[in-house]
């Protein structure tokens, strides 16, 4: 036997904007903040961003460009650097 149909419980809803689907035309997305920026760039770096400048130091024979103790922000814009040398 067949239900009888429900009123919509949810009435349609305004489309929103995701600003980060074109940040261009929506704003500023949080993808391409400065890293001076972020709430958190005071914190330690992430064990990805330390692996990955591990990894771009290496390749770029730029050994000094990793330290095991910087911040989040400073890490990123170490990673942005390399990754223009290497071409990566």
């Amino acid at each position: 036997m067949a239900r009888p149909a429900k009123a919509d419980r949810h009435p349609e809803q305004p489309e929103v904007a995701n600003p980060k689907i074109d940040p261009q035309t929506h704003g500023a997305s949080n993808q391409i903040k400065n890293p001076d920026d972020w709430v958190t760039g005071h914190e330690p770096m992430t064990g990805a961003q330390a692996s990955y400048l591990k990894t771009l130091s290496e390749q770029a024979h730029d050994p000094d460009a990793f330290q095991p103790d910087l911040e989040k922000a400073e890490a990123s814009k170490r990673i942005d650097h390399l990754k223009e040398e290497t071409g990566r």
